[in-house]
């Protein structure tokens, strides 16, 4: 096998014109122009879907956490925070990157990330 790239991933979701909403309106995210249901950050495409489509039960991805990278994470959960998203702890420093950790409204995990210092340091993350 030779996996070419990551195609998009997939955000299982219980209303999905909320959850559009939140993806495009509230985090930004450029919507995809031939289906409402997938927008991009970069080169990575997200795609919402009900898992009820494939005959399964609706449970959240809380483990799976995407990292959206953004250049300020203190400002960026700031800015978010005034649009009601609430955030899951204190944001947090681990020596190399800041991280800020929210879930999407079906409880979806998503973190603000920067990356601040060089990856030869020998960090795990």
């Amino acid at each position: 096998m030779d996996v070419k790239k990551l195609d998009f991933v997939g955000i299982p979701t219980t209303d999905m014109e909320r959850s559009i909403e939140f993806y495009v309106g509230t985090l930004g995210l450029r919507q995809d122009e031939h289906r409402d249901a997938e927008f991009w950050a970069g080169e990575t495409c997200f795609s919402l879907w009900k898992p009820e489509w494939a005959g399964r039960e609706f449970s959240p991805s809380e483990t799976c956490v995407l990292a959206l990278h953004v250049d300020d994470v203190p400002a960026a959960r700031e800015e978010l925070e005034g649009k009601g998203v609430r955030f899951v702890g204190e944001n947090i420093d681990s020596g190399v990157c800041h991280m800020a950790i929210f879930k999407d409204p079906d409880g979806n995990a998503l973190m603000l990330h920067n990356r601040y210092a060089p990856y030869d340091n020998g960090s795990q993350f």
